[in-house]
């Protein structure tokens, strides 16, 4: 598997950043085909207040450093001083000519470490989370902050990687 976001500038923050790898399944239809592969794909995580993005796989099982020791509620004006963040499940295929973001979509969730409650919608993020690996791009919910923190992001740890990826990527994170 080729990690693309192994340095995480010294940060002890989540892990890398899958890129591609060996599909086991890939055109045979034995043992595990149709199975979800999410080899290609990695969560990124926006913190609004902080500016700042970070990749956390923890949360494909949603155990990432945000959400551990949080119980999460489905109404929103129950944390009402919620920390923002942004959870964008990030997919990335190879065209050819190598790999480019290929799924972006982003999910709502806030966390109030203090009374250790948090709001997050789970069928928006396990909806999101199938979007991005269908390609899909959805960052219009997005505040215009931190949709330049994710294009930095993005850009920043690969240019070849950010430049072989969608107009409406781009276009869509403003960049």
């Amino acid at each position: 598997m080729k990690n693309l976001f192994d340095d995480n500038k010294g940060k002890k923050r989540g892990q890398g950043f899958n890129i591609l790898s060996s599909d086991s399944t890939d055109g045979h239809g034995g043992y595990g085909s149709g199975v979800l592969n999410l080899n290609n794909m990695s969560p990124v995580f926006i913190d609004v207040n902080e500016g700042e993005a970070f990749v956390d796989m923890g949360a494909l099982h949603a155990r990432s450093s945000v959400e551990k020791g949080i119980k999460f509620l489905h109404e929103k004006d129950k944390v009402p001083n919620g920390k923002p963040y942004w959870l964008v499940w990030v997919t990335v295929e190879d065209k050819g000519e190598g790999p480019f973001y290929y799924g972006v979509t982003a999910c709502e969730l806030t966390v109030d470490r203090e009374i250790r409650r948090g709001y997050k919608s789970l069928p928006e993020h396990v909806n999101n989370m199938d979007r991005s690996l269908k390609g899909r791009i959805i960052v219009d919910q997005m505040d215009d902050k931190s949709k330049g923190v994710l294009a930095t992001f993005l850009e920043s740890h690969n240019k070849d990687v950010w430049e072989r990826s969608t107009d409406t990527l781009k276009e869509g994170l403003n960049a």
